[in-house]
Order: structure tokens, then sequence, then C-alpha cells
């Protein structure tokens, strides 16, 4: 399996204080890669890194093959949902998923209605998203960081919000997308959402990573 993301030595800082320390990590294409922690351990913070959103004060980020930091632009063909989206209330999850595929024009109306019914929106495609519940919202984000087919998927606390069937159909989803190849990296504050669909499995705590299940053999460098 190829290597999808690289995340190498990597120190940040924020606000004079370091939130991350040494942080080492690799996802492959067609893997599943998870990170569990409680709130706080530094998931979201490493997540807004590998999305270009943070510049580490040490290390070097791949995503693949690009150093993002080199080419100082945000990784392509990658999708990711982190913290709550900022979606437009008013208008509906349908307008404001168009609004985002218009900025690159790789997908159209079919691809778009095709990836709210996968997320479980099929007939809330016109409903204005401020009349969404949270797990309705929740799932129209996985739906903005999956609709262009990506080969890299970063989903920080992808079932937060959602009820049962919610979670079952995430996890659906993240192995589906593991099995059409691409790197998948979750995170989750949660273990068992992490272990029913990981094959390779993180903990953070305090900024720091450390490896805790191998599920299928592969060595992580």
């Amino acid at each position: 399996m190829s290597e999808a993301v690289n995340v190498r030595d990597v120190d940040l800082m924020l606000s004079g204080q370091k939130v991350l320390e040494d942080i080492q990590l690799t996802v492959n294409h067609g893997q599943v890669t998870g990170i569990v922690g409680r709130n706080g351990s530094g998931k979201s913070v490493l997540f807004k890194a590998i999305a270009g959103f943070y510049q580490p004060s040490r290390g070097t980020i791949e995503v693949n093959g690009i150093d993002l930091y080199q080419k100082k632009n945000f990784p392509e063909n990658f999708g990711c949902l982190i913290e709550n989206p900022g979606f437009l209330p008013r208008d509906s999850g349908y307008k404001n998923l168009k609004l985002l595929a218009d900025i690159q024009k790789k997908i159209g109306k079919e691809e778009i209605m095709q990836t709210l019914s996968l997320v479980g929106l099929e007939g809330a495609e016109n409903k204005p998203v401020k009349r969404y519940s949270l797990g309705m919202k929740q799932r129209l984000g996985i739906a903005q960081a999956i609709m262009e087919n990506p080969s890299v998927i970063v989903l920080d606390e992808p079932t937060n919000g959602l009820d049962k069937q919610g979670v079952k159909d995430v996890r659906e989803i993240i192995l589906k997308l593991k099995e059409e190849g691409a790197a998948v990296l979750i995170s989750s504050h949660i273990e068992e959402d992490i272990d029913e669909v990981s094959d390779d499995v993180f903990e953070m705590d305090g900024g720091h990573i450390s490896h805790v299940e191998d599920k299928v053999g592969h060595p992580n460098t």
C-alpha cells in the first residue's frame, strides 16, 4: 500500500504553548487509521495541521508525497471534516454542497445527490440547514468531505451528534471508502468507534501520540 499521509518529527506551537510534540504517523491508501483520545488531547490540532490550517514549528507533513509547507497550500485530492463545518444556515443542504463543489468544478448535481443519499440525507436536500438537527449537520459535513471522491479523507469525530443508526451508517461509509482505495484517518474519544473500523490504532494524550494496535501487520515507522 502506498503512503497517503506521512507525518515526521512534528512539533506545533499555539500561543507560545507546545500542543503537539514529536508526532510520527503514517496513513496508507486502502487503510483506515484511527486515533483515540479524550477531548483536548491534540487530535483536532493534528488533523488541522494535516489539512494545512496549522504550520508545524518542527518536522514535515506530506500528503500524497507533497510537503504541505514547501508548497504552502492546502493538500490536493483531499477531503476533511474538522469540528463544526460553517454551512450557510438559510441555504439548503444541496445548495451548500453545490457552492463548495463549484470551487473546483470536479462534480455536478448527480454526484452531489448521490453523496447526500449515501449519508442518509435523501429527501432533506432542499431543507434549509438551520432546520437540520445536529446529526443531520454532521451527515452533511461528512458529505462535503467525501463528495469529490478524494484519495485522502480526514474525519475528526465523525460520529459526533449521531444516533445509533447514524453511527452504524458512518462506519459503513468509512469501510466503503477504504474498499475503494482511499486513505481514511479518523478520530474519536470513544474507543469503540475506532476499533470497529480501523486497521491501525493510535492514542493521543497531551499532544503526544503512541501506537496502540496494528490489525493488518503493516509496520508504522
